[in-house]
């Protein structure tokens, strides 16, 4: 009787320890790819393009107003758009065909009318940030929404004068935001249901348009971001302020996502603050600046990091900009308007404020402009930050979203 039970119950712990290998992490679809840091991992991409540009496969021109990305999953395309004051989370398949739209309620239309953040989504559920903000969970397959909470009238959190901006950030169960208010700057919810894990008050200044950064550690986890003149860093674990700094410059509009890299922290802001790099700790207690260059500077273009250059669009010179991460010396100049960064193939993809996207060679520490186009559809500024995924370069301007074939 007892060999029995000793047999199901080493049975049962197989079988169990079975069920646990073969559970998968959801696919993570978020801002600026898989570590917010503008790289998208593809391969065999066209290295020139026509004199008109890459080939159009799809688009369409209702997708409502908005500077927000769209996200690219294995199988669909998400966006938000805003459609007589009312904010969408839009969904297409990969063909360009509509498969919902779900409302998630009123949509930023002071000034820049429109969505700002992009979508992220987790498994089957899909997360937005409005201008207004309201945080919705939707479901992945009707667009039912599950749950939403409001950062104004939730948390006491107090909009900015562009609305607010984040795409949000998620962790294994766990949502951050930032309202921004004097005693919630920072806040994590269940993304499962909503309900409030912890409030941090952090500096307890307003937010700043900025999408956080997970930074993960052996021992410690950290959510990187700015308030309205402030760089700092939590612990996401309980929302504990470990550390920050001011900008030299006063600064309302911090736009990029922080980069981390073997222990050090880049950031990229405006208002003659530009480029800094950080040592942090190894326990991630405390920074240390190592160095900070106005050679670049831009507040929501993105920048790139490859090998020890770091690249990006240039507001003050109007031009794109290379910069040694090492010293933090400039090292190149190409004649490109401002704008937008992204890297895939061993090329940067640049979508400047004029409309033109370059595609540019990295060679040495020279930039070399390959091919340019300009397209006419859309409306209003040229601020969303392109995608690619599976050899389709997206992009969105206003109402329009657009897909290009990039691949060989």
């Amino acid at each position: 009787m007892k060999n029995l039970i000793y047999l199901s119950l080493i049975i049962f712990l197989y079988s169990c320890s079975e069920t646990i290998e073969k559970v998968e992490t959801p696919e993570l679809s978020q801002w600026r790819g898989d570590n917010r840091d503008g790289k998208y991992n593809e391969t065999d991409l066209l290295k020139s393009w026509p004199a008109n540009g890459p080939l159009l496969v799809w688009f369409n021109d209702s997708v409502g107003n908005g500077y927000g990305s769209p996200v690219v999953t294995s199988d669909r395309v998400y966006i938000n758009g805003e459609v007589d004051s009312i904010g969408y989370l839009f969904a297409f398949n990969l063909n360009g065909k509509l498969q919902w739209k779900s409302p998630y309620g009123k949509e930023w239309t002071e000034n820049y009318v429109g969505a700002r953040s992009a979508p992220t989504v987790v498994g089957d559920l899909i997360y937005i940030c409005s201008g207004m903000g309201e945080i919705a969970c939707f479901e992945k397959e009707k667009g039912t929404k599950k749950w939403s909470k409001n950062m104004v009238s939730d948390f006491h959190g107090k909009n900015i004068h562009f609305g607010y901006a984040e795409s949000i950030l998620i962790d294994d169960s766990t949502l951050f935001a930032t309202p921004g208010g004097k005693d919630t700057n920072v806040i994590a919810l269940n993304r499962f249901n909503g309900d409030l894990k912890w409030i941090s008050k952090a500096k307890g200044k307003q937010s700043a348009y900025c999408s956080p950064l997970l930074i993960i550690l052996p021992k410690r986890k950290i959510i990187a971001t700015f308030s309205e003149n402030e760089f700092f860093g939590i612990d996401a674990k309980d929302g504990n302020l470990l550390w920050s700094q001011k900008q030299d410059t006063f600064c309302t509009i911090h736009g990029n996502t922080p980069l981390y890299e073997n222990g050090i922290i880049y950031y990229l802001a405006g208002c003659g603050n530009g480029l800094v790099k950080l040592k942090l700790t190894d326990d991630g207690s405390a920074i240390t600046e190592l160095w900070r260059s106005t050679a670049l500077i831009n507040v929501m273009g993105g920048f790139i990091k490859v090998n020890n250059t770091i690249y990006g669009g240039n507001e003050d010179r109007k031009k794109w900009s290379s910069i040694n991460s090492e010293t933090g010396k400039l090292i190149d100049s190409l004649d490109f308007q401002n704008g937008v960064t992204i890297y895939a193939d061993s090329m940067l993809y640049c979508y400047n404020e004029k409309g033109e996207v370059g595609l540019i060679n990295l060679n040495g520490e020279k930039m070399q402009l390959v091919s340019s186009f300009k397209f006419k559809k859309g409306t209003k500024e040229h601020f969303s930050h392109p995608v690619i995924k599976n050899g389709i370069l997206y992009i969105r301007h206003g109402k329009s979203l657009m897909a290009f074939n990039v691949k060989k």
